[in-house]
């Protein structure tokens, strides 16, 4: 018997944003989804205008693992987490250490299809799945501000100045034709442009 998906659907228990108050909570396994809808966009547009050749389902895949070692050590937030050079590495470490539990709990002849995914590799394709991240993050940020929890304006702040270090042309073309329409409400989306 193995417990690794069962492990894997405790992630809708795992909130984000612990420090803060939230107009609306988000937990690791909705984040997952967008930082994947996110990362495989970026990838398509790499491919599509950039000359890229990264493969956007794989990198969808692993966006969406990308978190799965918080469902045995949570999420540490942000301020603790890059407190330090020495919090970082120790956390950097015990989240190596869930993600092998969470390896060894396949079943011996699935795991040469999952290492790659849990043990991700390839840095072009890691580099989507990190600026997801912060785009994912950025959104959340952005959609606290817009119900009027100002406890996010710093951490939007901080994210955009990152996200506009990304020397990614992909990721400048997400934030100039996608971002916008994440202010729009559901009246507005419906409207013809």
């Amino acid at each position: 018997m193995s417990r690794f998906f069962a492990y894997l659907s405790k992630m809708k228990y795992i909130n984000r944003w612990g420090l803060m108050r939230n107009t609306e909570p988000e937990n690791i396994q909705e984040h997952s989804l967008e930082v994947a809808l996110i990362a495989h966009a970026l990838a398509v547009i790499k491919n599509t205008l950039y000359n890229g050749r990264v493969d956007s389902n794989r990198v969808a895949v692993l966006a969406l693992y990308h978190e799965i070692g918080e469902v045995i050590v949570g999420d540490l937030p942000a301020p603790i987490k890059y407190f330090n050079a020495a919090i970082q590495h120790a956390f950097s470490d015990i989240e190596t250490i869930a993600r092998k539990k969470l390896f060894n709990m396949l079943p011996a002849e699935l795991q040469p299809q999952y290492r790659p995914l849990i043990f991700p590799t390839e840095e072009a394709e890691a580099e989507l799945v990190k600026a997801a991240d912060k785009i994912a993050a950025y959104l959340k940020c952005l959609q606290e501000l817009k119900h009027g929890n100002q406890d996010f304006q710093k951490a939007a702040q901080t994210l955009k100045k990152r996200i506009e270090q990304i020397q990614l042309p992909e990721v400048k073309y997400f934030i100039e034709r996608f971002l916008p329409s994440y202010s729009l409400t559901i009246d507005e989306l419906n409207e013809e442009p």
